[in-house]
C-alpha cells in the first residue's frame, strides 16, 4: 500500500463514526404505530394507549399489541413467524412487516431515522 491508501483509509475510518451518529444514531421514542394493509387500508394510534388489535390480511387475522410505548405482533397466520420474531419497536422509524399476510407496522415520531427502506 502507498501512502495515500493509508490516507484514504484514515479518512474513510474517522469519517464512519461520524456518518453513523448522524443518519442512524438518533433514537428518539416514537409516538405513533402507522398499521397498514395491502387492501389499502392503513390508520395510526398512539403508542401511549395499551391496546390489542385483530387485524385482518390476506391469509388471516394477525394480532397487534400496544404496551408501555412499543408495538409488536403477537400473533400472525404466516409460516415462519418472522414479524412476532422481530420483538417490541419503539423507536422511531422501527418497522416490522408480515409479508404474506400483507400487514406492517411502523413506529412514527417527530425525528424519521433514516434506513435503507427510504434511501
Amino acid at each position: 500500500m502507498t501512502r495515500a491508501d493509508y490516507v484514504v483509509l484514515g479518512f474513510v475510518l474517522l469519517l464512519l463514526p461520524w456518518l453513523y451518529l448522524t443518519f442512524w444514531g438518533n433514537h428518539s421514542q416514537g409516538t405513533l404505530v402507522q398499521i397498514n394493509i395491502a387492501n389499502g387500508d392503513s390508520f395510526t394510534l398512539p403508542l401511549d394507549q395499551n391496546k390489542r388489535l385483530e387485524v385482518t390480511g390476506v391469509i388471516g387475522s394477525s394480532m397487534i399489541e400496544i404496551h408501555d410505548r412499543q408495538v409488536r405482533f403477537v400473533e400472525s397466520p404466516c409460516q415462519n413467524k418472522q414479524c412476532v420474531h422481530t420483538g417490541w419497536l419503539g423507536s422511531d422509524g422501527e418497522m416490522a412487516a408480515c409479508l404474506p399476510n400483507g400487514v406492517s407496522v411502523q413506529v412514527k415520531g417527530r425525528d424519521n431515522r433514516f434506513d435503507s427502506l427510504n434511501f
